[in-house]
């Protein structure tokens, strides 16, 4: 995708002009708009070209250009980092393994991968596939604090599938387990040496003169 045009490279008679707080200006003349970017010492960016008139924002392009490519490189490495994990069914799954599905796919979505839950039909059952996908749609219900759908229940032959995703991303659930982990480690220290915890948090908090 090419860059938008800018200022000079404008090249209409006149724009729908929106002003660098979001605020409808109007459609103006190309010269009133860019007068009115320099006033601002902004820019003039071409944000919808192929509207009638164009439409054109006052901004600062520089400091737009380096947040739009700070949010392609999150969700690039957010898309790297997220694994697809499968969980498995029977269609006539007891209530054990069941609950021990459900928690393998909390945990999984809880991390920030997304969880691909597979129904295997076995003889007679693949030409019973609404009780796939209620089985299914349960599953998803059960995990919903965890995840939600993305595609919803399909069968290719013997097996029946559907994908969830994770409610938190990668980094936002990796920087909830580090936390976690680190409360884990400062209770266990507190649990070890009472005093000394009693001691620093005495230091932290102020003085009575204070």
């Amino acid at each position: 995708m090419s860059d938008p045009r800018t200022n000079d490279r404008i090249r209409v008679t006149e724009v729908r002009l929106v002003g660098p707080g979001g605020e409808q200006v109007g459609v103006v003349p190309i010269a009133v708009a860019l007068r009115l970017a320099q006033e601002a010492e902004l820019d003039l960016v071409e944000v919808a070209p192929n509207s009638k008139p164009p439409v054109a924002k006052i901004m600062d392009y520089g400091k737009f250009k380096y947040e739009a490519a700070q949010k392609a490189k999150e969700a690039r490495r957010n898309q790297a980092n997220t694994i697809l994990k499968e969980v498995r069914f029977r269609l006539k799954i007891d209530a054990h393994d069941y609950e021990t599905k459900r928690k393998r796919a909390e945990g999984f979505l809880a991390a920030g991968d997304k969880v691909k839950a597979m129904i295997l039909f076995r003889g007679r059952e693949q030409s019973r596939p609404e009780q796939g996908v209620r089985l299914l749609q349960r599953f998803a219900e059960d995990i919903a604090e965890y995840g939600v759908v993305e595609s919803r229940p399909t069968q290719d032959g013997r097996n029946m599938t559907m994908v969830i995703s994770p409610l938190k991303n990668k980094s936002d659930a990796k920087a909830e387990s580090n936390a976690k982990k680190a409360a884990v480690r400062a209770a266990n220290r507190a649990q070890s040496n009472p005093e000394g915890a009693k001691a620093a948090a005495e230091a932290e908090a102020p003085s009575a003169a204070e």
